[in-house]
């Protein structure tokens, strides 16, 4: 086999199930990570469809099911705490059976990674600098670590992926801006419970829900409207509230107690609810996965588990082909490029819906909301949101 040592710049969601399945065929993947341990904190996630099988085929479905939650209800309600819309989640089990939980982005991403066992090298607190390819390999300079060659290096970076930085371009070549920033965030001891209930309170151009969890924690999630550039990364923590101070001091309902909360958590996630749209997602012995390269963004609700249906089909075309990485590229992009495609177009379409911007809007949202209680209508309205039209390959 060929181009077995592959540097894999990312170990969130897609990195260590990338890594995960080239170990197990027969490759040599090292792990580089920007922060300096594995990431906690972060939103709540709907977990079903492809992801939900490449987590069975690694035999993480009992732990999945042991740390996620089932939603019950969602719940949108007025500034004095009634219902005012919101379904039964028996819609979205009549569109993807019972394959489908709740859980934490970053207790996925903590299973994933505790699956490799210790068996591949990881580099935390340090990232890629700089990117050499050459006919026999890329060589690679990092932050803190001294240069090294590996045979293959693949983006796993998120969003704002170094390597498709360097390899491919500025952020703005491929970063479609929907118009909201997200926010996200959890405490302990926070008074207001609504067991598998996610609730939901939104004026125009602002929402937040809250889930209660296991061990009298609260996380919270504020979604607000745009047309700003606002400051990201852990240095602007800072700048972030304040942001989300002046958002939501007026807004009513539970939100002082909220604001509150935000003083003391340590965990705030932020940032924008942005895609990532790319002609190619390799170069030369460079390749990009999960949303350093095909981000559906927040509004597709599958980011994660698109990732790791990602890293499944490229391990498995590199496998298959023999380590020859131009095969198994192509491949890798034919089989997922439509796909994305699709759940890119199906999220920009259901933006407008995501945080209405007029009470108008509002009311037509939490209207269609409690319609979606029957079968038949929670399929005409989150069918191309929730479906998967591709069949995962196998490989031996």
């Amino acid at each position: 086999m060929t181009n077995r040592k592959v540097l894999i710049c990312g170990a969130g969601i897609a990195g260590p199930c990338l890594a995960y399945w080239l170990l197990r065929y027969g490759f040599e993947p090292v792990l580089i990570e920007r922060a300096p341990a594995p990431r906690t904190g972060g939103y709540i996630i709907d977990f079903w469809g492809l992801g939900f099988e490449v987590a069975e085929k690694m035999g993480l479905l009992p732990a999945l099911q042991r740390e996620g939650y089932r939603i019950d209800e969602v719940r949108m309600v007025d500034a004095h705490g009634r219902r005012i819309g919101g379904f039964n989640a028996r819609a979205f089990q009549s569109v993807v059976g019972d394959r489908y939980l709740s859980i934490l982005r970053s207790d996925l991403a903590r299973l994933i990674f505790n699956a490799l066992g210790g068996q591949v090298r990881t580099l935390f607190n340090d990232t890629v600098t700089q990117i050499e390819q050459t006919p026999y390999g890329v060589n690679v300079s990092f932050s803190t670590a001294p240069p090294e060659r590996f045979d293959l290096l693949i983006g796993a970076g998120g969003l704002h992926s170094p390597v498709r930085r360097i390899a491919f371009g500025a952020s703005e070549w491929f970063e479609h801006y929907l118009g909201y920033y997200v926010a996200s965030f959890s405490v302990a001891g926070y008074p207001h419970r609504d067991t598998n209930a996610y609730v939901t309170y939104t004026l125009p151009g602002l929402q937040v829900s809250r889930y209660s969890l296991r061990d009298d924690r609260t996380v919270f999630m504020l979604a607000f409207a745009s047309d700003a550039h606002l400051p990201l990364g852990p240095h602007a923590r800072g700048a972030q509230k304040d942001i989300l101070y002046k958002t939501y001091r007026a807004a009513g309902w539970e939100c002082y107690g909220i604001l509150r909360a935000l003083e003391r958590c340590e965990d705030l996630y932020f940032a924008p609810v942005s895609q990532i749209r790319m002609p190619s997602w390799q170069h030369g012995r460079v390749a990009l996965i999960g949303d350093a390269c095909f981000c559906p963004s927040l509004l597709a609700g599958q980011g994660s588990a698109l990732a790791m249906a990602a890293a499944y089909i490229l391990a498995g075309e590199l496998a298959k082909a023999g380590g020859n990485h131009r095969a198994a590229f192509h491949a890798y992009e034919r089989l997922l490029q439509p796909l994305m495609a699709k759940k890119q177009q199906a999220a920009q379409q259901f933006a407008g819906a995501f945080v209405p911007r007029t009470d108008l809007g509002i009311l037509v949202r939490n209207s269609v909301t409690r319609m979606m209680t029957f079968p038949l209508v929670a399929r005409l309205f989150m069918g191309r949101l929730l479906s998967d039209p591709l069949a995962l390959p196998s490989y031996s």
